[in-house]
């Protein structure tokens, strides 16, 4: 499985692609199956905030069930074809990301960030940064409508970050989130089985979940083995050498 041009200048210009297909449905029935059986063991409520902001089912985020779906699938080909081969380093845990039914559709709406800044809940240390390259995402079960759970994404935004960051400093992100017009939101729709590949900078959320379904949705943090985060925060093609051999122009 290989990368088209379009979809390489997609990802230039938008910062996302959505791959269909890409992992057996084999192995998305066997993370489905161990995640369910974990569920079904129950947690304790109190630890619901934390899983939503870290990872649900803790004790399978190294698994093989897991990480195999990035490691033993053409998955990881694909990242390597923006990245270049042997350029990124092993993965040994994935995010459980399951969105939960809400009742009520909540008022406010969905703001962009940035992974790896600090909130309470999400395990980064307060007056620390941790970036990483790309983000990889495995659609274990259909999404095939809007506003259920889906992955929203600001098309365009790594751009714009980078220039702020070329102007403010990548530390900037320590004071928030940079006050940059972005416009409007995509929610993607995606299928079990395939890929997201979402550039770091790209601004992102999670649409509220009204649908009657779970959403389940792995994701893995992808980080160049020379990734320098402030290095790449103002350089955005840094960590994308063997995407930059193909595309003329593209400064790595």
């Amino acid at each position: 499985m290989e990368l088209r041009q379009s979809q390489m200048q997609q990802f230039i210009e938008q910062g996302y692609l959505r791959i269909p297909g890409v992992v057996p449905k084999i192995m998305v029935d066997r993370a489905l199956r161990s995640i369910h059986h974990s569920l079904g063991e129950g947690f304790a409520p109190d630890q619901a905030r934390f899983y939503r902001m870290q990872s649900y089912c803790p004790e399978l985020m190294k698994s093989a069930e897991i990480v195999d779906l990035a490691l033993e699938t053409p998955a990881w080909a694909l990242a390597e074809a923006l990245m270049g081969a042997d350029n990124i380093t092993p993965v040994s845990v994935g995010q459980i990301a399951l969105r939960f039914p809400v009742l009520e559709e909540p008022l406010e709406t969905v703001s962009p960030h940035l992974d790896g800044t600090y909130s309470p809940l999400n395990g980064v240390p307060e007056g620390s940064l941790r970036g990483f390259s790309m983000l990889l995402g495995v659609v274990l079960r259909d999404i095939e409508e809007t506003d259920a759970g889906n992955l929203m994404v600001w098309p365009g935004s790594h751009h714009l970050y980078a220039e702020y960051f070329r102007q403010h400093g990548w530390e900037s992100l320590l004071q928030g989130m940079p006050a940059v017009d972005l416009g409007q939101p995509v929610q993607v729709t995606a299928k079990a089985g395939d890929v997201l590949l979402v550039h770091y900078l790209l601004g992102h959320g999670t649409s509220a979940n009204l649908s009657p379904n779970i959403r389940y949705t792995v994701y893995f943090r992808l980080r160049h083995r020379q990734h320098d985060s402030a290095k790449s925060a103002v350089a955005p093609w840094r960590d994308f050498q063997h995407l930059a051999d193909r595309v003329p122009g593209l400064i790595p």
